[in-house]
C-alpha cells in the first residue's frame, strides 16, 4: 500500500476513534487523528507550542529499516512540552546545542509552534527539515526554534528524520522484503510522512493544509528538492524554500541508483560491520552499528539518498526535465564563501599553478575556459576561486541547477538569492570564513542569540528580521514581497537573471557569475 494511501486510512480511523466530544478542546489541548496533545505557552504568552509529537510508530525491533508506521492511537492526552530524542547519528559535527535529552532509536517526533490562532482562521504553514548530510542533525538544534518565525503570522513545523546507517541502509535483503522493492530511503520516507501528517492534521491546530510551504537548508534543502519530485510528496506543497543544496547536479549528494547504493553499503558491511542477515543487523546495539560505521573507517559517509524506485522513481533532475515536478513558487540560494579556503585546500597553499593544475587532473576542464570564468590571474585570486569551486561542488551549482529547472516551469515563480554578510570573528569560526556554510540558519529563524560566542552587530539583527520577512511572506504568498521591503525580482531571463543579495544593505541584482555555472553545466551535465 502506498504510504500516502496508509496514512489516509489511519487518519479515517482515528477520526472515528477520537470525536471532538470527548475533549475539551482548548488553546494548549489539541486533537490529532492519534489523540489529544497538550502543549504550552511561550514566557511572552505569544506563541504556543507542541512539542515531542509523535508522527509514527517507534521504528525499533521489526521496524528497523522498514517504511514509516502510524503510532499506536492513543486515549490520554498527551504531554507535548518537551522536545523528543534526536535521532541516532555519529556526532560529525561539534558545537551544535541540542535542547533534547539526547539520541534515541525512538525518535520519530515533529515539533509545532504558532502564535494564538482566531476561531476559523487558516494560517500559512512552513514545514522544516534540517540539515546534516543525513548523517547528523535534529530538529532539537537551538538554533532552529520557531518561536520568532512564528510571531510573523505562521505556523512552522520540524520533525526529527532517522539518519545514517539507519537512515539509508540498502541491501539485497531488504530489496526482497519490501512490496515496493525499494530499500535504502527510510530517512525520506519518514520526511514524506511527517509532511502527510502535517497535511491531515495541522487545520486542528489552525493551519491551512492548502498552503504548507517546506524549507530546508544543506541537506534539507536537498531533500525538499527531491520532495518536490517525488510522487509520495509532490502534490502536498504549495511553496518551497532551498538554502545550499539541491539534488539536481554534482554536488555533495549525489543521489546514485538504487544498485550502487546496494553495492556499496553491503561491501561496508561485510568489511566493518562483519554481521550477516538483517536478522543479525536489527539485533546488533544501534550505538554499535554506528561505532562501526564511523567515518574513520572509511572516507566519507556513504548511507545517503537514492533512486530507489519509491520515493524515488528517476533522478530528480530527469523529473524535473520532464515537468512532472511540483510546479510551485520556489525561493532558493546559498551562501558566498560555503567552504573557506582554510577548511577546503589546507595546508595545500593555492597558486595560480596549482589551480590551473587542478583543471586537469581533478576535473578535467579546458585550462582556458577554466581560468576565466574563476577570473584567476594571480596567486591571490587563484586562493578565492579554488573556495569558490569547492562551493560550487558542494552545494552552489546543484542549487543553481534546480533554480534553473523550475524558472522554466510555466506556472512558478522563482526568486533567487545569495547570503553575503559574514558573520562576526567568534573563537570557532573566524570572519576570515566569510558567509559560511549554515550561517544563514539563525538568520532565517531569527536565533542569533543561541550562538553566544558572537558580539552580534546591528546589521546582523536587521538581516535577521528582513529574512524572517521575506520567508514567511513567500510562505503566505508564493511572493516575499512587501511594501517597504527592499524589492526582489524574480529570476528568470525577461527579468535578466536577478540575485537579491542579502547583506547589511541587501539589494537585487543581476547575476555577474552566470557563465561560470553554464560552464560547470556543460562539464557536469
Amino acid at each position: 500500500m502506498r504510504l500516502a494511501s496508509r496514512f489516509s486510512l489511519l487518519a479515517s480511523f482515528a477520526s472515528l476513534t477520537f470525536a471532538p466530544a470527548l475533549f475539551a478542546q482548548s488553546a494548549l489541548t489539541v486533537i490529532t487523528q492519534y489523540g489529544p496533545v497538550r502543549g504550552k505557552e511561550s514566557g511572552d504568552g505569544k506563541v504556543r507550542l507542541f512539542l515531542g509529537i509523535p508522527y509514527a510508530a517507534p521504528p525499533v525491533g521489526p521496524l528497523r529499516w522498514k517504511p514509516p508506521q502510524p503510532p499506536a492511537p492513543w486515549k490520554e492526552v498527551k504531554d507535548a512540552t518537551a522536545l523528543g530524542h534526536r535521532c541516532m547519528q555519529m556526532g560529525l559535527f561539534k558545537g551544535i546545542v541540542y535542547l533534547d535529552s539526547g539520541m534515541n532509536e525512538d525518535c520519530l517526533t515533529l515539533n509545532i509552534w504558532e502564535p494564538p490562532v482566531s476561531a476559523g482562521q487558516k494560517l500559512p504553514v512552513m514545514v522544516w527539515i534540517h540539515g546534516g548530510g543525513f548523517q547528523d542533525g535534529a530538529s532539537s538544534d537551538a538554533s532552529m526554534d520557531g518561536s520568532s518565525l512564528a510571531r510573523h503570522g505562521v505556523i512552522v513545523v520540524s520533525m526529527n528524520y532517522r539518519l545514517g546507517i539507519l537512515g539509508f541502509l540498502a541491501t539485497q535483503e531488504l530489496v526482497a522484503e519490501s512490496p515496493q522493492h525499494a530499500a535504502g530511503n527510510y530517512g525520506m520516507l519518514d520526511q514524506s510522512f511527517a509532511i502527510h501528517w502535517v497535511k491531515d492534521n495541522i487545520a486542528a491546530f489552525g493551519g491551512d493544509p492548502a498552503n504548507i510551504t517546506i524549507f530546508g537548508e544543506s541537506a534539507g534543502a536537498f531533500a525538499v528538492s527531491m520532495h518536490m519530485a517525488s510522487p509520495l510528496t509532490r502534490d502536498i506543497p504549495a511553496h518551497a524554500i532551498g538554502e545550499s543544496g539541491g539534488a539536481l547536479g554534482k554536488s555533495s549528494v549525489p543521489v546514485p541508483e538504487l544498485a550502487a547504493s546496494i553495492a556499496e553499503d553491503e561491501k561496508l558491511l561485510k568489511k566493518h560491520v562483519k554481521v550477516e542477515g538483517l536478522a543479525a543487523l536489527r539485533a546488533m546495539p544501534a550505538e554499535e552499528l554506528y561505532k562501526k560505521t564511523a567515518p574513520s573507517a572509511f572516507s566519507v559517509p556513504l548511507f545517503m539518498p537514492n533512486v530507489d524506485g519509491y520515493f524515488l522513481t528517476e533522478p530528480v533532475a530527469t523529473t524535473f526535465a520532464a515537468g512532472k515536478q511540483s510546479k510551485i513558487p520556489l525561493l532558493a540560494g546559498w551562501n558566498k564563501d560555503e567552504l573557506a579556503i582554510a577548511t577546503v585546500m589546507n595546508p595545500i597553499k593555492t597558486t595560480l599553478q596549482s589551480f590551473n593544475g587542478m583543471a586537469f587532473q581533478k576535473y578535467k576542464f579546458h585550462a582556458g575556459d577554466f581560468l576565466k570564468v574563476y577570473r584567476a590571474t594571480n596567486d591571490a585570486e587563484a586562493a578565492q576561486a579554488a573556495t569558490d569551486l569547492a562551493g560550487d561542488e558542494f552545494v552552489a551549482f546543484g542549487t543553481w541547477s534546480w533554480l534553473e529547472a523550475q524558472a522554466t516551469a510555466p506556472v512558478a515563480q522563482v526568486f533567487r538569492y545569495r547570503f553575503d554578510l559574514g558573520i562576526p570573528d567568534g573563537p570557532k569560526h573566524p570572519a576570515a570564513f566569510g558567509a559560511f556554510h549554515a550561517d544563514d540558519v539563525a538568520y532565517v529563524f531569527g536565533t542569533l542569540d543561541t550562538r553566544a560566542d558572537y558580539q552580534w552587530r546591528p546589521e546582523d539583527y536587521k538581516l535577521s528580521e528582513l529574512m524572517q520577512t521575506y520567508w514567511t511572506n513567500f510562505a503566505k504568498t508564493g511572493n516575499p514581497n512587501a511594501d517597504g521591503l527592499p524589492n526582489w525580482p524574480t529570476y528568470n531571463a525577461g527579468a535578466k537573471w536577478l540575485v537579491m543579495h542579502l547583506d547589511a544593505v541587501s539589494a537585487a541584482a543581476p547575476d555577474t557569475y552566470r557563465d561560470r555555472y553554464l560552464f560547470l553545466q556543460k562539464y557536469w551535465k
